[in-house]
């Protein structure tokens, strides 16, 4: 009994001790956090999404608070009405961005797009690609496991009936999670402002792709001859818009030209956003 009751009192001897050590550390080494960093903080949209360039809102916030040369309008998930708040708290200027929305250049449904093989392993987009590419015929389509859908820290993605991801504009806050989740790098980023987009990425010659995909890019440069502003060409057997003179056309002729439908409008989806 004697020994037992010398054991607990030497245990709690050495947590007493540690104990002391501990706070006098902690005293010692003690930092004051500028209050403004929570202020900040707690305006952040909390998606932990990276887009700022930093680890995390907590981080963005301390970097904005104390270092000049950190601009006020990073957080692309908190866009316009974020950014001037921390601009305000911040005492810096913020820079006005154009909002964006993420896009996927593929139209391979599942009634669309041939498939290659049946796949019955981990539903995930990365592991499928590692066993010949993945399952479709078109090796440069979406994959179909929702990767982006598990990566979007907002919500703004959904696995449609046909098999692909679906972007919800509205939610979306353009951050890139989704993008660089991608194996097949084929989710992009692109401002409302543009009026049509090429939803294909295949870099399959003509009678290939359309083998492959009934809605492919089949390279065959109508598009980019009825294009009145130039802002169509052909890279690599598929049709690439240049965003900045895209954006110059009302009424785009290249729509009613493509054979396959791969160029969509967004015209309807430009209006709403500018008018939210």
């Amino acid at each position: 009994m004697e020994k037992a009751m010398m054991i607990i009192v030497v245990l709690v001897g050495v947590g007493l001790f540690f104990g002391i050590v501990l706070a006098l550390a902690d005293k010692k080494f003690y930092m004051a956090v500028n209050p403004l960093i929570n202020e900040v903080e707690e305006i952040l949209p909390k998606g932990q999404c990276g887009a700022c360039g930093f680890a995390g809102c907590a981080k963005y916030a301390e970097a904005v608070v104390e270092d000049p040369s950190v601009a006020p309008n990073l957080c692309v998930p908190g866009k316009a009405a974020v950014a001037a708040k921390v601009a305000e708290l911040t005492g810096k200027k913020a820079e006005v961005t154009e909002p964006k929305y993420a896009t996927l250049k593929c139209r391979g449904t599942k009634t669309a797009a041939a498939m290659a093989a049946h796949y019955e392993g981990v539903p995930d987009c990365a592991a499928a690609k590692l066993i010949q590419g993945g399952p479709k015929g078109c090796k440069f389509g979406c994959i179909g496991f929702g990767n982006c859908v598990k990566a979007c820290p907002f919500g703004a993605m959904s696995m449609g009936a046909d098999g692909l991801p679906v972007v919800d504009k509205d939610i979306c806050t353009g951050c890139g999670k989704c993008v660089s989740t991608c194996p097949q790098a084929i989710l992009t980023l692109k401002t409302f402002n543009e009026p049509v987009e090429v939803l294909c990425s295949s870099h399959d010659k003509g009678p290939a792709a359309k083998k492959l995909c009934q809605n492919a890019c089949i390279g065959c440069g109508l598009c980019m001859r009825n294009c009145s502003h130039g802002a169509i060409k052909i890279d690599n057997f598929v049709a690439v818009v240049d965003g900045s003179k895209c954006a110059e056309c009302t009424e785009p002729t290249c729509l009613a030209k493509c054979p396959t439908g791969a160029i969509q409008s967004v015209l309807d989806k430009v209006v709403t956003q500018k008018t939210a």
